[in-house]
């Protein structure tokens, strides 16, 4: 059953003309680490606007790029391969990392894309990570990052990426469907983080066709199988991700069962002293979108 007009998700009471679907309940700002995030995102956006009409001409003349979602289709659960320096819930991964070199092993270890955690507060990254990446490999790029604002796409353009994060629980409604056209109208293809049945909704009427279920609360934290029980819900016709947790052939068979086309693996690989080697353990997994809805 595909998601239109006034059809509910299966095994939820939230249909498509319902407020939480449509943006007309109140939204309220994320709390936790998340909001943390958030307000540093702002104060970086702060000074970008300083620099916005060199990040427009930069971004204009930016080659296009691989496709990301094409990329994330085929007969294996394909993997987003993740540069990560530390995180909020790890703390250092591996600091030492150098992007060229990890790139250039996930892609010989067979990663279906490369995600490119620019985040600088609470996971190390920057910018200049992304451009490094794209002189080292010739994989899709997505920039991972907590994107407030159209300012944040034009950076990542002109960075050589393929697609960006924008993520549901961050992003008041009508500023997720102001960033997902924008991100589209540059040739960027956004991944649409959701973490419940409503967000999912408001995915799929922005327009998203790759969406990704992260178990990881990132107000909290904590981490559960909330990929598990939302993967099967996202229509066949859309890219479904899998984020948060996996690290070995067991995860991604469980996963799959319940129609992941990808998973993205971060700490695994970033911290994995051979990670081509550990990549090309998890690239042959079959895919069974058939799991999902029509």
């Amino acid at each position: 059953m595909e998601l239109t007009g006034t059809e509910h998700l299966p095994n939820s009471n939230i249909s498509r003309r319902t407020p939480e679907a449509q943006g007309q309940i109140p939204w309220k700002a994320p709390g936790g680490t998340l909001g943390e995030l958030l307000e540093a995102a702002e104060s970086r956006v702060h000074q970008l606007r300083l620099s916005a009409g060199r990040l427009a001409e930069a971004a204009g003349k930016a080659a296009r790029q691989p496709g990301f979602a094409q990329a994330l289709k085929g007969p294996q659960v394909r993997v987003i391969a993740e540069v990560k320096r530390s995180s909020p819930s790890k703390g250092a991964i591996n600091p030492e990392l150098q992007v060229s070199d990890q790139c250039r092993a996930y892609e010989d270890g067979g990663a279906a894309a490369v995600s490119v955690l620019t985040e600088p507060t609470r996971f190390s990254g920057r910018l200049a990570d992304l451009s490094e990446a794209r002189a080292a490999c010739a994989l899709p790029l997505l920039r991972k990052d907590f994107i407030i604002d159209r300012l944040q796409l034009l950076e990542a353009k002109a960075a050589g990426a393929s697609g960006v994060l924008l993520i549901a629980r961050g992003l008041r409604p009508t500023l997720l469907k102001a960033l997902f056209d924008e991100a589209v109208s540059l040739g960027l293809e956004p991944l649409v983080e959701v973490r419940d049945e409503a967000e999912l909704l408001r995915a799929l009427d922005v327009g998203a066709n790759i969406i990704g279920v992260n178990n990881r609360d990132l107000e909290t934290l904590a981490v559960d199988d909330t990929a598990g029980r939302l993967i099967p819900l996202i229509p066949r016709s859309c890219v479904a991700v899998a984020e948060s947790g996996y690290r070995s052939a067991d995860d991604i068979m469980r996963i799959a069962r319940r129609g992941a086309d990808a998973v993205l693996i971060g700490s695994e690989l970033s911290r994995s002293a051979d990670p081509a080697r550990t990549l090309a353990r998890l690239t042959s997994i079959p895919s069974t979108g058939d799991a999902r809805q029509d």
